[in-house]
């Protein structure tokens, strides 16, 4: 392995090591630690993009012809950005309006770049020894879909401002109930379409090729 990746990997997993101690020391200020987010992910219009997404993403994996895309890489990140991006992205939109503190922002972005780069990184170097060559061009095209799948997990609707981001609300991510999916449709396919040609776009010939 090259000596920039040995000291690329030390020092985000240096950076990685200070966000998990930050939230040990601070738990109360990291809505993931409180039963609130999980039930705001738990909605049924969530999990059911998040399963029909899933599944498409680990099915394709074996036939992109990208040989360090696998159903293992394609079912764990979907996982973590599950997890994780509907807060990171309002944590960061929060953190850049200066209603959040730098040590929460801070590990947002350490939850957003290990859930769509760094963890594919470190599980290529296991599965072949060596740092992916397509290390660079993953930060790119899997905080897309990182920040699409943030920002249509966040979509709710409220009766006094229509639909909106609930991280734009102080009450998020406990906010209220969202009305349902067909109140959110039109706002939520922009985002899914972004995803499916993410996917699509891995399995189709180029016509330019």
């Amino acid at each position: 392995m090259d000596p920039f990746f040995y000291w690329y990997l030390a020092t985000w997993s240096a950076a990685c090591l200070a966000a998990v101690a930050i939230v040990l020391r601070r738990p109360a200020e990291f809505d993931f630690t409180r039963a609130a987010y999980w039930r705001f992910l738990a909605r049924p219009w969530k999990l059911g993009s998040f399963a029909l997404a899933t599944a498409g993403l680990t099915l394709i994996a074996p036939y992109t012809g990208d040989p360090t895309w696998d159903c293992f890489d394609a079912l764990f990140m979907a996982l973590l950005t599950f997890a994780s991006a509907p807060w990171a992205v309002g944590v960061i939109y929060r953190w850049l309006r200066g209603a959040a503190p730098w040590y929460v922002g801070y590990v947002a972005g350490c939850a957003w770049m290990f859930s769509a780069s760094w963890s594919y990184d470190l599980y290529l170097v296991w599965r072949d020894g060596d740092y992916p060559p397509t290390w660079a061009a993953n930060i790119f095209a899997s905080s897309v879909l990182y920040a699409s799948a943030g920002l249509l997990w966040n979509l709710e609707w409220r009766e006094d401002r229509g639909v909106i981001f609930g991280f734009m609300e102080p009450d998020w991510p406990a906010g209220v109930a969202d009305g349902g999916f067909l109140r959110l449709a039109g706002y939520a396919l922009p985002f899914m379409l972004i995803a499916a040609v993410a996917i699509l776009s891995f399995v189709l010939p180029n016509p330019f090729g």
